[in-house]
Parts: structure tokens; sequence; C-alpha cells
């Protein structure tokens, strides 16, 4: 053994034991569409007197923290996301309507005299005349603000008299606490403490001198508590307060027959309800528990089956080393597993979807490796097994990095680009490039070469799996078909198929999902079956004529609708109960107008993106003709998979946006593998055709392609099957993705760059070693092989 050898297998068993631990000792945060709850996201506005900028998001974060605190959720989580945004996680709950109505209050918290009853209609119903509605927090219309001059404010009370309100006099800033408390003693049941800081608390014993200076059950002895256009409370002035005395601070008490609930609810209210700025909300999601662990469920079992198959492929394929890169690719598992852990990343759906589809690829490297030895052993049958596999690893080092960093590109754009749960798949699905890296590089490495050592192994080299070259290669290189001799043709047969999908896309049309458009996607099952035109009709007569129903999952039913706040939601739900039964809630998806038009305008950019740094990359990296031959070939994929979903009436939402970005990383690894070989046997025959290097490079590299493909697919198999509908248009939106990727690296991105090629000036790239800085006449320097010691007879 070598003492590199030695120092990778000292480093392999230090990350699988720290690996081991970590998965013994630590859990996973699990994202709200795998354990249950509600999101929500929240979008602050300017208002009159506060621009709504970072400082006072953060405020606004504060004030909803203590709202919430108070609704007894367990372990809920606000983050600021952007400017003005802000982010609400409330595992377990899962009917959202209490804390909608709780967080999403967006008016200032104020304190006015009472001047009277109202001699006007209150100012709760219609707009007048010329005045526009504005969309409350709840996603319900409220008129525009009234004015605040004396006698111009009427509203109801709590009991629906109206009143005739003054000016604000006190803001709810100046609210240092309120408590709820039930007194026993007195028998006066629930009331609210109220307690005021300094300036305030002079201000509020003004009021209540002016107030008590109206006679006993007077009106105007009376202080009106406004929060968001509403009196949640006008307490009466206690008979005993005098005439401009008022009460001090802390000797204020709202009574009246609370319940504990309210004498909660309204301390609440005051201690929390001045927002520095409103609020909306823009994004509603509702997972239940049952949905979150079916959904691990169904991955796991996709993961073992899908695992199994692919180690069991190459296992049959290369043998002894397939098996022992079946060893690596389950220490791949446990290293990606424990860095989600360690790291503290949540873990969504998408992202549960990323790790199982990294298991498929992190073969990749693998089979770039075993092929280039493979090619060694049949160019050099008397070379030892040691110094092949040595070079393999040599050789598909360019392979392997170029095709990873494209794959990393699209996970870096789904993380800053995606939006939710897709940032998860974006981040599980680099963290699983990384560790597939390090299982191939390190792990897998030190297996073989330890292998190799072995005489058995190296003598009998129909046992070790890269001594000979395999089935598909010796077919190949028998037929030698002259897949190039007419390029334009496959030119054209890519341009039909593109043609094909553009027709479906213009003839069916696009199906955005909810995310997209914004509107309210609720998924219910019931106790009793009901189907889709029974549950539609049911829905017409309850007022609900625009509902879309289908059917989903095992005999569920999936509502569609346009904007639907969260009390009609229930009167859905109840509607549908009249003939299913029992009806419980599996998902639900509330996406305001303004977000949906934001994330189908981000989803274009992610793709613009990816497009253009794919593009600059090849261009570092590669010729320009093989830059946009690749480009053009993962602009192919991307037509072709939409338009798939087009005719077979699949939606398109986020997380089909997390697949296809996801397939332009793909379609991109297979065109670099192809062109890195054409790169490589062009600098090395610089007088051969074009057309003749690029079909040898092809016929080599056709079996990475195939045996790295068939990894990804099993695993996508078992998602489609397996996973249900959280993840079966994510699988097959990628399984398509992988089969024409794998066509267009060969029959659409080749003859494209020998198309381009044509009319380049460029001279064919510089022989292997042979770099921009070597000097002219200079000899090159040989790479001596590891196990020559350079002796000579």
């Amino acid at each position: 053994m070598t003492r590199a050898t030695a120092v990778r297998a000292v480093l392999a068993v230090a990350v699988l034991l720290a690996s081991v631990v970590i998965t013994l000792t630590m859990s996973p945060r699990l994202g709200l569409d795998l354990q249950g709850g509600t999101r929500i996201v929240l979008q602050a506005h300017d208002s009159d007197t506060v621009t709504a900028d970072r400082e006072t998001t953060d405020r606004t974060l504060e004030v909803l923290r203590q709202r919430i605190d108070s609704l007894g959720v367990s372990e809920p989580t606000l983050t600021r996301s952007g400017e003005d945004r802000i982010i609400v996680e409330l595992p377990d709950v899962q009917d959202p309507r209490q804390a909608a109505e709780v967080i999403g209050r967006t008016a200032q918290l104020s304190f006015h005299a009472v001047e009277g009853p109202g001699t006007g209609k209150p100012e709760t119903g219609e707009p007048p005349a010329g005045d526009s509605e504005t969309e409350g927090a709840d996603g319900r219309k409220k008129p525009p603000a009234p004015d605040t001059g004396p006698g111009d404010l009427t509203l109801p009370d709590e009991q629906g008299r109206s009143l005739a309100l003054g000016p604000s006099r006190l803001s709810g800033a100046g609210v240092d606490d309120a408590t709820a408390a039930f007194d026993a003693q007195g028998g006066a049941g629930w009331s609210v403490s109220l307690t005021f800081r300094k300036d305030a608390g002079q201000d509020w014993k003004k009021l209540t001198g002016e107030a008590a200076c109206h006679p006993a059950g007077d009106d105007r002895r009376r202080v009106a508590i406004v929060l968001d256009e509403k009196v949640i409370s006008s307490p009466q002035v206690d008979p005993s307060v005098g005439c401009r005395v008022g009460l001090p601070s802390g000797t204020t008490q709202i009574t009246g027959s609370f319940s504990a609930d309210e004498a909660r609810d309204l301390a609440l209210l005051i201690k929390g309800g001045a927002l520095p700025v409103p609020v909306e909300i823009v994004e509603q999601r509702t997972v239940g528990p049952t949905l979150g662990a079916a959904a691990i469920e169904a991955s796991a079992q996709a993961a073992l089956i899908g695992a199994a198959a692919t180690a069991l492929f190459i296992t049959v394929v290369y043998r002894l080393f397939g098996a022992l890169a079946a060893v690596a690719l389950g220490a791949y598992g446990v290293i990606s597993y424990a860095a989600l852990v360690a790291l503290g990343v949540t873990l969504t759906l998408p992202g549960l979807a990323g790790f199982v589809l990294a298991i498929g690829m992190a073969v990749d490297a693998n089979v770039l490796v075993f092929e280039r030895a493979r090619e060694e052993c049949a160019d050099r049958p008397k070379r030892t097994l040691r110094s092949a596999l040595t070079t393999g690893f040599q050789r598909a080092w360019s392979a392997v990095a170029d095709s990873n960093a494209t794959t990393l590109i699209a996970a870096g754009l789904l993380f800053f680009l995606g939006s939710g749960p897709v940032k998860g798949f974006g981040v599980t699905l680099a963290i699983g490039v990384v560790a597939s890296m390090f299982s191939a590089l390190v792990i897998a490495r030190a297996l073989t070469e330890i292998a190799a050592n072995r005489r058995f192994v190296s003598d009998y080299r129909g046992v070790n799996g890269i001594g000979r070259p395999g089935a598909v290669r010796t077919w190949l290189v028998r037929k030698d078909p002259q897949l190039f001799r007419r390029p334009l043709r496959w030119l054209v047969v890519s341009a039909a198929l593109v043609a094909v999908a553009v027709a479906g896309i213009v003839v069916r049309g696009i199906d955005l999902g909810v995310e997209f458009t914004g509107g309210r996607l609720v998924e219910y099952s019931t106790s009793r079956p009901v189907d889709v035109e029974t549950a539609r009709d049911t829905l017409a007569a309850a007022g609900f004529k625009d509902a879309e129903v289908t059917t989903a999952g095992d005999g569920d039913l999936s509502v569609r609708t346009g904007k639907l706040d969260n009390d009609g939601e229930h009167a859905l739900r109840s509607a549908l109960a009249e003939e299913g039964g029992e009806t419980k809630k599996v998902r639900d998806e509330l996406i305001g107008p303004s977000l949906g038009d934001e994330l189908r305008r981000n989803a274009l950019i992610a793709l613009g993106v990816a497009v253009a740094v794919q593009l600059a990359y090849l261009a570092v990296r590669f010729r320009w003709t093989f830059a946009v031959a690749s480009v053009v070939a993962m602009v192919h994929d991307v037509i072709l998979v939409v338009g798939a979903f087009a005719w077979l009436g699949r939606p398109v939402d986020g997380i089909f946006l997390a697949a296809l970005l996801t397939v332009i990383g793909y379609s991109v690894n297979d065109s670099v593998v192809v062109f890195d070989r054409v790169r490589e046997l062009w600098g090395a025959n610089r007088k051969t055709p074009l057309d003749t290097i690029a079909r040898r490079a092809v016929l080599q590299t056709v079996p990475r392609t195939v045996n790295t493909g068939m990894g990804a697919l099993f695993i996508l198999a078992a998602l489609a099957v397996l996973g249900g509908d959280s993840l079966a248009d994510f699988a097959i939106a990628l399984l398509i993705g992988i089969v024409v990727g794998t066509w267009s690296s060969v029959f659409t991105a080749v003859p494209g760059a020998l198309a381009l090629e044509r009319s380049a000036k460029a001279p064919p790239p510089p022989a292997p070693g042979k770099g921009k800085g070597t000097a002219r006449g200079k000899a090159r320097t040989v790479r001596r092989d590891p196990l020559d010691n350079g002796a000579r007879v």
C-alpha cells in the first residue's frame, strides 16, 4: 500500500466514523412540508408615515413574535426574507384561521375619545364611489382608512352600535404591557390590566380624565380602543374617577363579561397591536402530518430500492470494483445525510427528493474512472492493474470536475433564485455533489487501490471488472457505426422533436400551478368516497362555482380556486363534508396574485441565468463552438420536457422548476463528458477529420453515459412509482429529461458543434500536456507512471 492510498484510507475511515456518530446522535430538521404545519409569508408595505425597510420589518417581526408566542404554538419560527418579507412557520398548526387572524392584523392600535352616538352609517361597508379598496392580511377587501378628524370617524362598538370617535389621542406604541387576569376574590371575573410608558401614561390619564367629566352611562364617558379600523374595546370610565383626574397608568383595568379566551385575546391585541408597518399575507401553505409522513416513508423506500438496484447494476457491470463502488455508494449516503444534519439544513420535500436523486447520480465519477481504466487495459494489455487504475483516475479527473461543476451551478441557481422548499433542493443537491466526489475520489479509490494490489484480483481480470472491455464497448468497436457522416440529419430530427413539443405548448397550453398564477389549492381526504362530478356540483351549490375539482392521491379531492380566504376555505370544507362525511385537509396552498407574478417572473429569470452561466462556464473551459452546441442541446432538452408536460397535462410548479434546472445540469454534464473526450482526441490527432474524432469520442463515452443514466433511472423510477403525487411529477420530469439529455448530448450537441466548426477559424486544441505556456521546441515533460521507478535496460 502506497502512502497516498494509506492517507485516503485513514481519511475515509475518519469521515465515516464522524458521519456515523452524527447520524446516531443528531436528528434532522424537517421542513413543514414533511412534519406538518403552516407556513405564512407576510409582505410589509409602506404606510403613510413609515417606509417598509429592513429596520421596520425587523421591528414588525418582533411584534409578530410576541403575538405568536401567546398562541401557544410549539417552536414557531419567524425570519426576515429580503428587505420587507417575514416568513412565519407554525409546526403542527392545521387550521391557520386563528393564526392568520392574529398575526395578520395590519393597522396601528389607537385610543380615541368617544364623542357620542354615531349619526351616520358605520364605516365598515362598501367604500364610497371614487374610493379604492385595499386588501387586508386575511385576503379580504377592506375600505380605505377613514378620516381621523374630529367627529369624522364612525365605527360600530362591540355590540354593533355606531360611535362617533374623536382623533387618535394615543397609539399602541405607548402601551408597555397588557395582561389578562382573573379576579377570584372580588368576583369581577376576567379583566385586562394596562400599563403605559411614561409619556403615554400622562396622555392616557388626560384622555380618561376628560371622559370622566360626562355622566355615567353617557357614551362620551367611554374610551374606544381601535385596531384594524375595528373597535376591540370601548370601556366606560369608572364612576369613581373624578373629572380631569383620570386613571393612572398602573391602575387601569378593563372589566366586562370576558371569557378567559376573550380576555387573553384582548390583552394580546393591545400589547402587540402596534405594527410599525402594515403587512399582507402573500403566501400560505398548510400540510397535514400524514402527507409528510407518507412522503418520508415513500422516499425511504424509493432510496432503498433504487440504491439496491443501482448497486446491483454496477456490480454486474464492473464486478469486484463495481461492488467496491457500491460500498462507497453506501458510505456516500451516510456522509451526505450526516452533512445535512450537522449543517442544520432544513429537509424539505424537494430536498428529500434531491437527496434520493443524488444517490443515483453519485456513481457517475466511478463509472468515468472505471471506463477510462478499461480503455487503458485494452490499449496496453501488459500494464499492471494498479497502473491502469491510477491512469484512469488521472484522465477522468477533468471530466469529473467539469460535470460536477455544472451540477453545482444548477444547485446554486436553485438556492439563490428558487423559493421556499425549492431552496432546500438546491442545498441537498450541492451537498450530494460534494459528498459524491469524496466517496468516489477518496473512499472508492482507496478500496479499489487496495484491491488492485492483491495478486488474485490483478491476475484474474475477469474478476476485477476493468481488465477487459465491456460488452457495449466491444459491440460498438466491432460495428463502428458512421454516426456523423451526415450530421445535419440528426439536427433535423432534433428540430422535429422540438416542433412537436412546441405544438403541445401551443395547442394544449401549459398548466401553470397555483404557485405561478396565484389562488388557492386545497387537497382533502373524505371518510366516504366522493366522485369529482358530485363534489363539483356540491361546491357550486354552496357558492363556489369557479372551483376546479380533480382527484389526487388515493381517492382524495383537489380543489383549486381563485381568491379564497380562510373563512371561505372553512365553508368549502364544510360543504364537502355534507357529501363525504369527515373531511380532513391534507394540503393547502394559498398564493397571492402579486407573489404569483413574482414567482413566475423569477422562474423565467432562473432559466435565463442558467443558460447564460452554463454558456459562460463552457466557453471558458472549451471552445466557443462546443459551448454554443452544448447550450443549444440544453435548450432543446428544456423545450422537450416542458412540451411533454404540456401534452401530458401535468402541472408546472416550483418543484417542476427544480426538476428542470436539474435537467439543465444533467444535460450539460453529458455534453461536457463527450466534448472533453473530443478535445483530448483532437489534440492528440490534429490532422484527423473532426467528424472522425467526434465519432470515436462518442463511441468511447457511450458506455459511461448509459451506465450513469441507468443509476439515476433506477432511483427516479422508484420515486415515480412510490413517491405519490408529491414526487411523481418531479420524477417524471427528470426521467424525461435524462432520456432526452442523453440523446441530445450525442445527436444534438455533437452535430451542432460539427456544423459550427465548419465556419470556425480557430486551430485544433493543443496536444495533451501542451498548454499555452509551453515554449516552442521545448521537450514536454512526461508524467511517469507512479509504479515506474525509471529503470531501463
